[in-house]
């Protein structure tokens, strides 16, 4: 079914991005039925004009499309099994957060199903949804996403990539781990200067312009990453390990703990270990990879 400016769309599961989703959906004027298996959570909802289904089966009879946001992948199995048949010649859009085996897995039931299905990542928190720094990544059927594109692109920037239903959580799980990352960093960074009172919000703006323009080198590593080539002209694997040591043994003098830490640190010993010193720090990626993992 072609998509349209307004066509009608359901949407199971009202937790807080559940909510989101349908409301931003309302803003945009699109008829909107929601259904949860907790009773009392589309109050707000169907006060701005949202259908209230009684059963799953009616929120997904109403609707060429439905989209789905649960706690998890057995919640989506537990919901959508027994109204499969009502699905079938529609879409599921299925922006549960998920592994990519399991988004493949649903693929498969959906498949089986003859239901069209879309797999998603949000990248996002919910008072995001609807806004231009709202970024949802899909993957799964082409025609199905191109098919409601223009509805998608109510919840945040509708970005596709490709027919591999498992690709989109695979991202999403990538980012998320730069996000965690960063974090993690950022944790310990404020955790060492406020071992000695200097207050966070002081030390801050000088972690956002070191980690900026770290930031701007992420592009030229890719691109070392891609070709292999990890030669090193200034600041090679070994002298980083050797540096790091003093990380480590500064935050251990200042009470900070160096849990978030130490794995990097032990990344750059065993680099050494295995003859990489002399490359460019590009080259630990290798030693993640599972079949290197002793070298």
């Amino acid at each position: 079914m072609a998509d349209s400016d307004r066509s009608p769309v359901s949407v199971i599961g009202l937790g807080a991005m559940g909510r989101a989703l349908a409301g931003a959906l309302l803003d945009r004027g699109h008829p909107t039925t929601v259904w949860n298996r907790t009773a009392g959570r589309a109050g707000e909802l169907a006060a701005r004009g949202a259908t209230v289904a009684a059963t799953a089966a009616e929120a997904v009879a109403a609707s060429p499309v439905t989209v789905i946001c649960v706690l998890d992948y057995e919640a989506v199995r537990e919901t959508l099994d027994p109204v499969a048949g009502t699905l079938t010649g529609r879409t599921l859009v299925n922006l549960t957060n998920g592994t990519p085996e399991q988004a493949r897995t649903t693929a498969g039931w959906a498949a089986g199903h003859g239901v069209d299905y879309v797999d998603g990542g949000i990248m996002a928190v919910p008072p995001m949804i609807g806004q231009d720094g709202a970024l949802i990544l899909y993957s799964g059927s082409q025609e199905a996403f191109t098919a409601h594109e223009r509805t998608l692109g109510a919840l945040g920037t509708a970005t596709y990539l490709g027919e591999d239903a498992g690709r989109a959580s695979l991202y999403d799980l990538a980012l998320l781990s730069a996000m965690y990352g960063m974090f993690g960093g950022f944790f310990h960074a404020v955790a060492m200067t406020g071992s000695e009172k200097v207050p966070a919000a002081e030390f801050t703006p000088l972690v956002v312009a070191w980690l900026n323009a770290m930031i701007a080198g992420l592009p030229a590593m890719a691109a070392a990453l891609d070709s292999g080539d990890h030669s090193a002209d200034d600041s090679n694997v070994e002298m980083q390990a050797a540096s790091y040591v003093n990380l480590l043994d500064a935050s251990r003098a200042q009470g900070v703990s160096t849990e978030l830490v130490e794995p990097m640190g032990a990344l750059l010993r065993r680099a050494v270990a295995a003859g990489r010193g002399a490359g460019a720090v590009s080259s630990l990626i290798d030693l993640l990879h599972t079949d290197h993992a002793g070298n």
